[in-house]
């Protein structure tokens, strides 16, 4: 099995990069990721404030920050984007904007960004690049916040889930998936509010040809496994139907 240096960014592929922080203490680790395409180089949800340094320095290893375009956020939380405020400040580029949903942007203000926001629902949940290349916006509401985005990448068939496909785990490798499901499950059954809410978000993905999926939390999905995961937590109990 091939071991990583997760001191440095790892690439997935040639033109997506992860650019998180292995935090060997902690059992929920962040999964900023880097996509370089062309004329654009996005950066999605890159992160809090205690991880601003690994994330950045991995950034810029990569590509100048003035190349970054766009900070696609897939929702509020300060794991997410709690960081923004100081990457912007070191973004030198016109074109930067910050990439979520509408409901999100009345919250995401509140960490003191200055960069415009383009906001998915107001531009038919796509972005096109310089390039051609189109990345695709789902709506996935309370999983797990209410103003949830996924983006879809049509050039590689590659799904950045946010907090959906996430695991909690101490025992953690960016490209070791959990085929038992039990660290995928903890964390599904204590963020999603009921199984109608999951099940809905599942049978939707099913209608895209997916190759991998990235989430903000746990490891790699990909192949066989991808359509596995979808099916397994279309039928899993989470949040209020374990109450009783």
């Amino acid at each position: 099995m091939a071991t990583y240096d997760y001191d440095n960014s790892v690439a997935i592929l040639s033109d997506i990069h992860w650019v998180g922080f292995y935090d060997k203490e902690a059992d929920l680790h962040c999964n900023p990721y880097l996509l370089i395409d062309d004329k654009d180089t996005i950066l999605f949800d890159p992160g809090s404030i205690p991880h601003f340094a690994n994330v950045f320095r991995k950034v810029i290893d990569l590509v100048k920050p003035d190349d970054i375009t766009n900070i696609i956020v897939s929702h509020q939380d300060p794991d997410v984007c709690g960081n923004i405020a100081v990457v912007e400040d070191l973004i030198d580029n016109d074109r930067l904007k910050i990439v979520t949903h509408s409901s999100a942007t009345r919250l995401i203000r509140h960490y003191g960004i200055k960069t415009p926001f383009y906001e998915v629902d107001e531009n038919g949940y796509k972005l096109a690049l310089s390039s051609g290349r189109v990345l695709e916006f789902i709506y996935i509401p309370y999983l797990h916040s209410p103003f949830a985005i996924a983006t879809y990448d049509t050039k590689t068939k590659t799904l950045f889930s946010g907090d959906l496909f996430g695991a909690i785990t101490k025992d953690w490798d960016l490209f070791t998936y959990d085929k038992s499901f039990t660290t995928i499950d903890a964390w599904h059954k204590f963020i999603v509010p009921n199984n109608q809410i999951l099940k809905s978000c599942m049978n939707q993905l099913k209608s895209l040809k997916i190759d991998r999926i990235l989430p903000q939390h746990g490891s790699v999905i990909q192949g066989e496994d991808v359509s596995k995961t979808i099916e397994h937590l279309e039928n899993l109990p989470c949040g209020a139907d374990l109450l009783k």
